[in-house]
């Protein structure tokens, strides 16, 4: 089977999950994971909050009954009640979390316990990084690097999405250097990348290159997505960026089974911790 790991809904789209899959079905998916609308909006300067309940409410309208959409909870792991947030959504059936750092770092103190209870709940979290284009000066916590802080939280599954577009080298970095860790510690997290676009087309055979040939075993950890809105599914667009992403698959040679992986097979793995048996890097930096 095959899906797109990165779906947005927003607080204003009524759910009609029916349609979503269907828009989905038309692309070549047969499902994905839908991300709930975010902890908060800005219009004209103003941050507008979303509650938690509207939030929840809103992403389980998107799924309930229907098994392969797989609902993800937007969290702010600096709020308050964060914690009290994890442990309402996880009791209500999402089985992962969204987070993006746009107002602190990946490493704020507020933000690790909130990693680690959802690592102890066995869920994954997928990060925004790379250059985040929401007109605040935040690209600084975005960075792949600053993700290293997760070293600290054991058992973490975690993606950063985009590539870090536009760090590509710097997240591959990271990620060896999250496989290399696993020689150290049973317990190490488990870093995947999340290839949604990101790269504008012009660099897209280059990064996926560089991913793929890098001397990594990163076939495993890597998943489509597309960040495109559950409210109006663009399946065209979903499709033309998949066919592209094959095409520079089977450039490489990488075979059909890095190919279903790639589209499918890694997101239960993702979803459900079911490693494949990780090979770190041979050598280091």
């Amino acid at each position: 089977m095959h899906f797109d790991i990165h779906i947005h809904s927003t607080i204003t789209s009524k759910p009609n999950p029916e349609n979503l899959l269907s828009k989905l079905h038309d692309a070549g998916f047969d499902g994905g994971v839908v991300i709930s609308p975010a902890p908060f909006d800005l219009k004209d300067g103003r941050r507008i909050n979303n509650s938690s309940t509207a939030r929840l409410e809103s992403i389980l309208a998107w799924t309930s009954g229907h098994p392969t959409l797989f609902p993800f909870f937007w969290i702010d792991p600096t709020a308050k009640d964060a914690l009290k947030q994890v442990e309402q959504a996880a009791a209500n059936g999402v089985v992962g979390f969204k987070v993006i750092c746009s107002e602190h770092a990946p490493d704020d103190p507020r933000a690790m316990p909130v990693y680690q209870a959802i690592a102890a709940l066995n869920k994954p979290i997928l990060f925004h990084s790379g250059i985040l284009w929401d007109g605040l000066v935040s690209s600084h916590f975005n960075r792949p690097a600053a993700f290293e802080a997760l070293l600290d939280v054991p058992r973490l599954r975690f993606a950063l999405a985009h590539m870090s577009w536009p760090w590509l080298d710097e997240c591959l970095a990271v990620y060896g250097k999250f496989l290399n860790a696993t020689l150290m510690r049973p317990d190490a997290p488990e870093m995947f990348i999340d290839l949604t676009p990101g790269t504008p087309v012009i660099y897209r055979e280059e990064a996926l290159t560089k991913l793929f040939t890098v001397g990594y075993d990163v076939a495993h950890n890597v998943m489509f997505g597309t960040d495109t809105l559950a409210g109006d599914y663009n399946s065209a667009w979903s499709r033309e960026w998949r066919d592209r992403d094959l095409s520079i698959m089977r450039k490489l040679k990488l075979g059909e089974e890095a190919e279903g992986n790639y589209l499918g097979g890694n997101l239960h793995q993702w979803l459900n911790g079911q490693t494949h048996g990780r090979h770190p890097p041979k050598s280091g930096v």
